[in-house]
């Protein structure tokens, strides 16, 4: 297992990993965004631990017409409020809001990753971990060659099960689970 330290850079997935997944649906304003329970007390320790702490997510309902792109930079700024009032930091968040499933930017494509990079080019994906809910989180740092975290909120297990290095039931379960900067 690697040992995580300021050098490292966190990625994580939202929905289902920091906030309440809305199944066959999605998060349309800031009413309907719930965090986790522990997700708070989980940044607040891994912002001591990271470098940097990146979130990528899918957010296909703007390029579908459910939501604007207003709504959801209110969601944002309200996580990111809720974030640092806990002493936590959220570095940067970067959304897919292509309906193209082909979309570069659209995970498992590698396009938001590499946007990071340009803007933090300290980033090294070797010394990145990806931790989110679903397959396509898992693929997604695979093929930059991060460590994979597999949080069970959706199901138990990627498919394939070895798409994931860990597998934890909560951010908060796994946030814990370091000490000292060892997984």
């Amino acid at each position: 297992m690697p040992r995580f330290d300021g050098r490292w850079t966190l990625f994580l997935d939202r929905d289902g990993v920091l906030n309440v997944e809305k199944p066959d649906g999605y998060i349309l304003h800031v009413g309907e965004f719930v965090l986790l329970p522990g997700v708070e007390a989980a940044l607040a320790k891994l912002s001591q631990i990271f470098g940097r702490i990146i979130i990528v997510t899918n957010q296909r309902g703007v390029g579908r017409g459910f939501m604007t792109q207003a709504d959801l930079e209110a969601i944002h700024c309200h996580l990111r409020a809720l974030i640092e009032k806990a002493g936590g930091r959220i570095d940067a968040i970067y959304a897919c809001t292509d309906a193209d499933k082909e979309s570069p930017c659209r995970k498992p494509n590698p396009g938001m990753a590499l946007q990071a990079k340009r803007d933090f080019p300290e980033i090294d994906f070797a010394r990145s971990v990806m931790v989110g809910n679903s397959d396509s989180d898992m693929l997604f740092g695979r093929q930059l060659g991060m460590h994979t975290v597999w949080i069970a909120t959706t199901k138990p297990l990627p498919e394939p099960p070895d798409l994931a290095d860990e597998v934890c039931g909560s951010l908060w379960e796994w946030a814990v689970g370091l000490r000292d900067g060892q997984p």
